[in-house]
């Protein structure tokens, strides 16, 4: 097979990890930045062109798109699934899950399992969303923010009003959750391959950090996971319609409750913690789905 891996950086670590997984088991392998690609909207003849060379005869794409680009990286993906190519993600599924708000609105609807989750534009509403969500303290969450970026634990009601003041100052929009605090700084990272958890670690922020993401000092362990967790994790990247994801979610005193869905998770962090090789579960999934024109979006949405 021929397969492409959309990545604007070959030397990251998930990158190269996939890369060596494609080439040890005989593709054919082509890294491509996207953002360098330019596309003819054709009818009938799609194509694609990364300088003067049309890229063509690819059999599936591996999507490694970044949050800051999703809007013209989803359109790259587009266009290859125009030209019958198989993405392991798909652009819609993409999109979807790069929307935290219509995500969790999404995810409610299937019934999956959420903290409490409100959204308002109102300033005015501000005291109405702290007691929606049982009182501070309360997480207070950018849209638009990635990584633990634009992520506040406010700890009173003042503190949480004037946080999301500033943030409505500013013109953002916010979401504002429940804080878990049972969970104690940590949450667990499922690693979706399609309809299995094919790997999973608890990530554990450090001491006096509530968000858990790695590249701010957390650390990692393999875990051993509940079936409801496993269930639960299954269905949240059914929803959205991803074949491979990285579900987040917390354990509350009322069961998992998804914190988010990861269209491109990293691979670093959970092949070093348990020792499994992602990357290869991810190339064999292709090769047992990849077919020219298998790009209908699962889910709704």
């Amino acid at each position: 097979m021929k397969i492409a891996i959309l990545s604007r950086n070959r030397k990251l670590y998930s990158t190269q990890s996939l890369a060596k997984a494609i080439e040890a088991r005989g593709h054919e392998l082509r890294i491509i930045d996207y953002l360098k690609c330019h596309m003819n909207i054709a009818s009938h003849r799609p194509s694609i062109f990364l300088g003067e060379e049309e890229l063509g005869g690819f059999d599936a794409v591996i999507p490694r798109i970044g949050a800051s680009h999703t809007f013209f990286g989803t359109a790259v993906v587009r266009q290859f699934e125009m030209m019958g190519v198989y993405p392991v993600n798909e652009s819609v599924a993409i999109s979807r899950s790069r929307d935290k708000l219509r995500s969790m609105q999404l995810l409610s609807r299937k019934g999956v399992g959420l903290p409490v989750t409100t959204f308002a534009h109102d300033p005015k509403a501000s005291q109405d969303m702290i007691r929606l969500c049982g009182g501070a303290p309360v997480v207070i969450k950018l849209l638009e923010g990635t990584q633990g970026v634009g992520v506040v634990l406010a700890e009173t009601g003042k503190a949480a009003e004037s946080v999301i003041e500033a943030f409505r100052g500013l013109n953002a929009n916010i979401l504002v959750q429940e804080f878990i605090k049972e969970a104690g700084g940590a949450d667990i990272r499922c690693f979706v391959v399609g309809d299995k958890v094919v790997a999973a670690m608890k990530r554990q922020g450090k001491e006096g950090e509530f968000r858990s993401n790695l590249h701010r000092g957390g650390s990692a362990d393999i875990i051993k996971i509940t079936p409801e967790e496993r269930s639960t994790a299954t269905r949240a990247a059914k929803v959205m319609g991803l074949n491979v994801a990285g579900v987040d979610l917390l354990r509350s005193n009322h069961g998992p409750v998804i914190m988010e869905v990861n269209s491109s998770p990293g691979l670093e962090g959970i092949e070093a913690a348990t020792g499994k090789n992602v990357a290869g579960t991810i190339v064999e999934f292709i090769e047992k789905n990849a077919r020219a024109g298998r790009t209908k979006t699962r889910g709704k949405g």
